[in-house]
């Protein structure tokens, strides 16, 4: 008999009781999986290299992967994470280990998007508002002419990035008859034009759109991107929405312009600080929508990240290149194609 595939799921994704974090998240494929054994870890953060020594990959949810994680061992060859950021990841240290990092585009896709969708419907329809109004009773609706929303056919809907999930807003946004740019260095030309989007500069994005939506990766070229400058572009009807992560906003700026509302006003799923303090302004603002990083929590989109991040550990157990390889150069490391052609003798290909 070989060796058993070890794969490990971090501690974050049991409760202190026991029992499932998330119960959506399938683990029966990869219990029931020829050759495989799996454990969860100790809840710690970030994970300590002497947790991973005797493991080939590892399923992380939120518990961070750093320097100090990687294993002395050299026997880890995947680590995939549930979802698309990897922010807590250490992608150079990886890199430099031959340890290939996995997301899951597949499984967030269409929430993330649903989402966005979700907010700018909110928004524009002043749903928030209107709901406040109806609990006044009559004194409410007395006020419901006072807040007209805003019709979306010839609106511009701008975004910036047009990966994964900005392609799939866009997609999803089409029957509302909006006029689509967006920003994004790195955009499919061929996807844009199937999808009707001008490809635009991005202050040209804050300039020209009724609604702005952020979907692109946190990294050190995007931290603080949206800063007071490109917010200061903005129309006074327009409205912000970010789903991403909230250190692409400069969230000072941000509440300074909904506070002095010089625009309509923003949603946010994610935010600079999270949790933030109790008394962080942004909180008391009327003119913003909150969510806590969880809009797009459905069992739909866990159930797809647990199926994603079970596929890509087993394609790596039979020595096959798994979907969603954030750090590609990995592929030509030694320390990978050693264990990889080691999978695949063991496991078959």
């Amino acid at each position: 008999m070989p060796e058993p595939f070890r794969v490990a799921l971090s501690g974050d994704f049991k409760k202190a009781d026991g029992s499932p974090t998330y119960p959506d998240f399938d683990l029966a494929p990869l219990k029931n999986a020829p050759g495989v054994e799996m454990a969860f870890l100790d809840s710690t953060n970030p994970l300590r290299a002497d947790q991973l020594e005797d493991f080939d990959a590892l399923i992380l949810l939120a518990h961070r992967f750093a320097a100090d994680s990687v294993p002395k061992s050299g026997r880890l060859a995947a680590v995939a994470r549930f979802g698309v950021g990897y922010d807590t990841v250490d992608v150079p240290a990886c890199s430099k280990a031959g340890i290939a990092l996995v997301i899951t585009p597949d499984g967030v896709r269409r929430p993330v998007a649903v989402s966005i969708i979700t907010l700018i419907l909110a928004l524009t329809g002043k749903l928030l508002i209107k709901d406040g109004l109806t609990r006044e009773a009559a004194a409410g609706f007395a006020r419901r002419s006072d807040h007209m929303g805003m019709g979306l056919v010839g609106r511009t809907l701008g975004s910036i990035g047009i990966g994964n999930i900005g392609a799939e807003m866009f997609r999803m946004a089409k029957p509302f008859d909006m006029k689509f740019i967006a920003h994004d260095p790195f955009a499919d030309r061929k996807v844009a034009a199937e999808l009707g989007i001008e490809l635009v500069p991005l202050e040209e994005v804050f300039r020209s759109s009724d609604i702005v939506s952020v979907s692109c990766p946190l990294s050190p070229e995007t931290h603080h991107l949206v800063n007071a400058d490109r917010l200061a572009l903005m129309k006074p009807t327009a409205f912000f929405i970010n789903t991403a992560r909230g250190p692409i906003v400069d969230q000072k700026a941000l509440t300074k312009v909904l506070q002095e509302r010089r625009i309509a006003g923003a949603g946010l799923d994610v935010l600079e600080q999270e949790p933030p303090d109790s008394d962080d302004p942004i909180l008391k603002l009327d003119n913003v929508i909150l969510a806590p990083h969880a809009l797009c929590w459905t069992d739909q989109c866990f159930a797809g990240n647990g199926a994603a991040d079970v596929k890509a550990v087993l394609d790596v157990q039979h020595g096959r290149e798994p979907r969603g390889i954030v750090n590609r150069d990995v592929l030509n490391h030694p320390d990978w194609q050693r264990r990889i052609a080691d999978f695949a003798r063991r496991f078959g290909g």
